[in-house]
């Protein structure tokens, strides 16, 4: 499973890429209003420091200016992924893209048949959103589960990218559902790397090891 950082955030981005965990990035338009700064101008960071898709996303409505966006979006990098809403006219701005060759990441899918569209209109991605269909106290992974198998039923090339994770466990979900991508909060890729016993492990280990009063 590939990991991507989901901020825009550079500083966190880099911090997270220095562990060996940043496979790619995705941003939204939240995610930009918070880092608080010109959305090119982060973009181009983020590609200089990752080398891995960058999704970015559309903000237009209506296919003819989300296909505007997203030429313009993929010009500022051969790594940027052009996120594209799962609505009718997100569906067409994404097949119109795809057929120039610019990556696509469906975003804001609820359903396996919506991620089924997408595929079929060229998506390299397809994001559900876990997090919110829980807070529904809908079965988010059964349908990431269930759309896998519905991917490859078909030998659709496009990959399921886990998205609104907010916790490790929603981590491990994702996981054993056979997702191929999770993009992850800073926040939870270090919970997922915490463990009691591991810190009481390194403690007990470092205390013996210094009673021996040798060196490395």
């Amino acid at each position: 499973m590939k990991f991507f950082v989901d901020s825009a955030d550079v500083s966190e981005i880099r911090e997270v890429a220095s562990w060996g965990l940043a496979d790619g990035v995705t941003t939204n338009p939240s995610l930009i209003a918070k880092a608080g700064r010109p959305y090119t101008e982060v973009l181009r960071e983020i590609c200089d420091l990752i080398d891995g898709p960058i999704s970015a996303e559309v903000v237009a409505t209506d296919a003819a200016a989300m296909c505007e966006e997203g030429q313009k979006l993929a010009r500022i990098s051969k790594n940027i992924v052009v996120k594209c809403p799962l609505t009718i006219e997100g569906l067409k701005a994404a097949k119109a893209l795809s057929a120039r060759g610019i990556p696509i990441n469906a975003t804001l899918i609820f359903s396996p048949l919506q991620a089924l569209a997408a595929a079929k209109c060229g998506a390299t991605y397809v994001s559900p959103f876990v997090g919110r269909l829980d807070d529904l106290g809908q079965d988010g992974f059964g349908m990431v589960a269930q759309l896998v198998r519905i991917l490859k039923n078909y030998d659709y090339p496009t990959q399921v990218l886990v998205a609104s994770i907010r916790s490790p466990g929603h981590l491990l979900r994702a996981a054993d559902a056979g997702a191929h991508i999770a993009t992850l909060p800073p926040s939870v890729i270090k919970q997922m790397l915490y463990h009691p016993l591991t810190d009481l492990g390194l403690e007990s280990f470092l205390a013996d090891w210094h009673k021996t009063k040798q060196k490395i």
